[in-house]
């Protein structure tokens, strides 16, 4: 008589197993991640994020003088604003404006501070440069007992912004006709509005908004 063979019962399969396991460990796994993500200083977070561009780098390399100038004009130094500092811009200024002995003083400086006014040139937009003067800033009268080189604008210069009136002081300064010891006196429009004595600072320059703070007090009898 023939026995009868018995079957084994296969064993589990390991894949199986490893399913089940595997789904276990890998919550386990980011819930430890969490703690290591916020050590590191990144914000989680369940939603994308738009950040926006990335931010545009501007040369503020003044643009090249012109080759063969025109010769009714002459070059004469302007600050303008670039990536929150001033730096230098050569403009060519009519004759009749600048470089004349018999030209004034205010004068002068009103040509300068129309250069501040006008938008940038194309070159220099394209550099980076922009103006904070208002295209209503003027040179006014002076005030009776004001010294003869003294300035004064057509509005108290506490109304300015402040990275204008750097503008307003480095430019003029750097006119040898205008500032020959590299200081002005400035004061606003308004009666009793001290003057003031200002330079061009380092401090000015690559901080614009100290302008502020700019300047010293001339006491006047």
């Amino acid at each position: 008589m023939r026995s009868r063979s018995t079957r084994t019962r296969p064993a589990p399969s390991r894949t199986r197993a490893h399913r089940r396991t595997a789904a276990p460990a890998a919550a386990l796994a980011a819930l430890i991640s969490l703690p290591l993500l916020a050590g590191c200083g990144i914000r989680t977070t369940s939603v994308p994020v738009d950040a926006g561009p990335a931010p545009s780098r501007v040369s503020c390399a003044p643009p090249r003088a012109a080759a063969t100038p025109d010769p009714d004009t002459v070059s004469r130094q302007v600050y303008l604003v670039c990536s929150m500092q001033l730096a230098p811009v050569a403009r060519s200024v009519p004759v009749r404006d600048v470089g004349n002995v018999r030209t004034s003083v205010a004068s002068q400086a009103t040509a300068l501070i129309r250069q501040l006014e006008q938008s940038p040139r194309s070159a220099e937009s394209q550099a980076g440069f922009s103006t904070a003067v208002p295209a209503t800033t003027e040179i006014a009268p002076r005030h009776g007992g004001d010294p003869a080189n003294a300035l004064r604008l057509n509005q108290e210069l506490d109304d300015l912004p402040s990275f204008a009136l750097a503008q307003i002081v480095c430019t003029l300064t750097a006119d040898s006709g205008i500032a020959p010891d590299g200081s002005i006196l400035l004061g606003g429009q308004s009666p009793g509005d001290p003057l003031r004595t200002y330079t061009c600072t380092s401090d000015l320059r690559t901080r614009p908004d100290a302008g502020d703070d700019a300047g010293t007090l001339v006491r006047q009898p």
